[in-house]
């Protein structure tokens, strides 16, 4: 079921997703759906390696199988020690 909402942001962070929807070829709409899940998934790792969340909790909190969260958790390790 999805529901319908109307959020206030500044122009920056506007434009940003307007480029973003452009260079995708999508709406706007659809560029913030991304984010908020990729912004869940980011959290949700965050989360796990302070030890706040269990690996079960970090996979629930970012709408992952388990397996899924362990390979964002591993993927993001790599890219912040680059």
């Amino acid at each position: 079921m999805t529901k319908t909402m109307s959020i206030r942001m500044d122009r920056d962070n506007y434009e940003f997703l307007a480029e973003i929807s452009k260079e995708e070829r999508s709406d706007l709409s659809k560029a913030v759906r991304d984010l908020v899940t990729r912004g869940r998934v980011l959290l949700a790792v965050e989360r796990y390696r302070k030890g706040e969340a269990s690996l079960g909790k970090a996979a629930e909190l970012a709408g992952l199988p388990i397996g899924q969260t362990s390979k964002a958790e591993s993927r993001k390790k790599t890219i912040s020690e680059d």
